[in-house]
């Protein structure tokens, strides 16, 4: 498969499973993240399959996201998929009682961030008049839970920033796919708790979990589709869940 995507986040969790997951089809790979090592850990262990390329930056810095992606030589930059995979969430508390700066970490790394890097590579697909964007939303953009306010919102955005690139980008055929997962097994809860293990490990007990390889799968088999076909919206859970805040726990 002659394909490139570029995926951010792409060090851990679903990101990465992502990566193993395309590499598998001989999609090259950009590989986007924060943390550098980790990107050349990755691109190391992919290397073999397909070519790999990675970018360092946070998806936040506005600037940082133009270098970088400025970077991308000529050969790489028809790009077919993007997959807006960062995000984050910190805190779990009652919106009178949220913390500022982790309003401003969930708002500008799951709503901005995502805009910024959709900015820069859209023009790619534009030019190409074909490409599939693909971005990770939760269970929690369609479904608000207790305490979880701005995490909610700013995913709830996500998912209509899924909706309206779809309305926009259709008259130059480019797909979009919204994916939605409940509870997945990641770094996730240890970042929102803020490296408290017992809180993090808490949030898995008493039922099995998605892991970021089954939600690789999905993602996977949206984005080789048939060129006429679009898997627009995905929601994912583990069996034991019903919704947000439904689990059958042993």
């Amino acid at each position: 498969m002659n394909k490139i995507a570029l995926i951010t986040g792409a060090t851990s969790g679903i990101g990465k499973a992502c990566a193993e997951s395309f590499a598998n089809l001989g999609i090259r790979l950009i590989l986007c993240g924060r943390r550098l090592d980790r990107l050349e850990e990755l691109k190391e262990a992919l290397s073999g399959q397909v070519d790999v390329m990675t970018l360092a930056f946070d998806v936040r810095d506005r600037q940082a996201v133009n270098d970088a992606i400025g970077t991308i030589p000529d050969n790489w930059q028809d790009i077919d998929i993007l997959l807006n995979n960062a995000g984050n969430a910190h805190g779990l508390s009652p919106i009178q009682d949220g913390d500022v700066d982790d309003w401003d970490a969930m708002m500008d790394g799951n709503v901005k961030g995502l805009l910024y890097v959709s900015k820069a590579i859209i023009p790619f697909m534009i030019a190409n008049k074909k490409g599939h964007i693909v971005n990770i939303s939760s269970i929690a953009g369609k479904e608000t839970y207790p305490n979880g306010n701005v995490y909610c919102a700013s995913k709830a955005a996500v998912e209509a920033l899924s909706a309206g690139m779809r309305l926009d980008l259709n008259p130059f055929g480019i797909k979009v796919t919204n994916v939605a997962p409940g509870a997945v097994e990641t770094e996730f809860s240890l970042v929102r708790f803020k490296g408290d293990q017992n809180r993090s490990e808490s949030v898995y007990k008493g039922f099995k979990p998605l892991s970021a390889a089954d939600v690789a799968e999905c993602i996977t088999f949206a984005v080789t589709r048939p060129a006429h076909v679009v898997v627009a919206d995905m929601v994912l859970f583990p069996i034991a869940q019903a919704s947000t805040m439904v689990l059958k726990r042993d």
